[in-house]
């Protein structure tokens, strides 16, 4: 059984006398978590807790939380983990979020905790097959926002057929025997790899590999940085999704532009004196 350490704020809400006590005896055994007694406000306080934390350990019956929550639910890619257990702690059941949401490793943590039987109905789980989602995540690849349900489709397929196909121009660190490796971009279920002029019919991951170079003129605005790093990106073939940091020269170091671009989109920037950057030999020039 895993033993994964789950960091995540974590909610406990429980409404009964048995439940509070289970509920309060979980917040002391997990880390970052608070415990609520929900007694009288409970939709109120259930609420609220959906949008301030990463995980809900919900000590109730679950078709309470069903209904509750019901009209939060989004997708697996922004929802939180949501674990139902009963008063008694015979069960620790992931009901939300079991992948990406982390809930299948909380599920069995709470378990662990309380000595219940953790309840994992995920298939990929289920059968001992690797989770896609998180597998590619923990690779550091991602896919185009419209595609993430194709997950869900190759998902199935590996349930189905036990196997599926990869091609990958970019080295993996771990491939699990269910996914193979073929020649052929056209003809595989996965791509992997930061060019946009493959042909695809499966979904394309993009590894989060590569560093661009920023060099501008001074006040230059971030939108004509981002303007600029596009085209470059188009023009070569490349995803901006798999560009993974910036760098520029050390004189650009206060540059406002470049700053607010950077923060904008999350990209950490590396700034470099100019004989470092003489001595690398960068692999697209524009």
């Amino acid at each position: 059984m895993s033993t994964t350490k789950i960091t995540m704020n974590i909610a406990v809400l429980a409404i009964t006398s048995g439940g509070c006590l289970l509920g309060k005896r979980l917040a002391d055994g997990l880390d970052s978590t608070v415990f609520f007694n929900c007694r009288g406000g409970l939709r109120k306080t259930l609420l609220r807790a959906w949008d301030e934390y990463d995980g809900l350990i919900c000590i109730m019956a679950t078709g309470i939380v069903v209904r509750i929550l019901a009209e939060k639910f989004k997708d697996k890619y922004s929802d939180p983990a949501i674990i139902v257990c009963d008063e008694r702690g015979e069960f620790a059941i992931s009901l939300l979020s079991g992948h990406l949401g982390g809930g299948n490793e909380l599920a069995i943590q709470v378990a662990q905790i309380i000595n219940a039987q953790p309840v994992i109905t995920t298939s990929s789980d289920v059968q001992g097959l690797i989770p896609l989602d998180i597998w590619s995540r923990d690779l550091g690849l991602i896919a185009k926002v419209r595609e993430k349900e194709k997950f869900t489709q190759l998902t199935g397929k590996l349930v189905n057929n036990g196997v599926i196909t990869l091609y990958s121009d970019h080295h993996i660190s771990y491939l699990p025997e269910e996914i193979k490796t073929i020649d052929n971009p056209d003809g595989a279920d996965m791509v992997i790899s930061h060019r946009t002029d493959l042909p695809i019919a499966g979904l394309q991951l993009y590894p989060k590999k590569l560093i661009a170079g920023i060099g501008c003129n001074r006040n230059t605005p971030a939108s004509e940085i981002e303007y600029s790093l596009n085209e470059a990106c188009e023009i070569n073939n490349i995803s901006i999704l798999s560009v993974k940091s910036l760098a520029s020269i050390d004189l650009k170091n206060d540059e406002q532009g470049l700053l607010d671009f950077a923060r904008q989109h999350d990209y950490h920037i590396d700034f470099f004196n100019r004989d470092q950057l003489v001595s690398v030999q960068p692999q697209v020039t524009i």
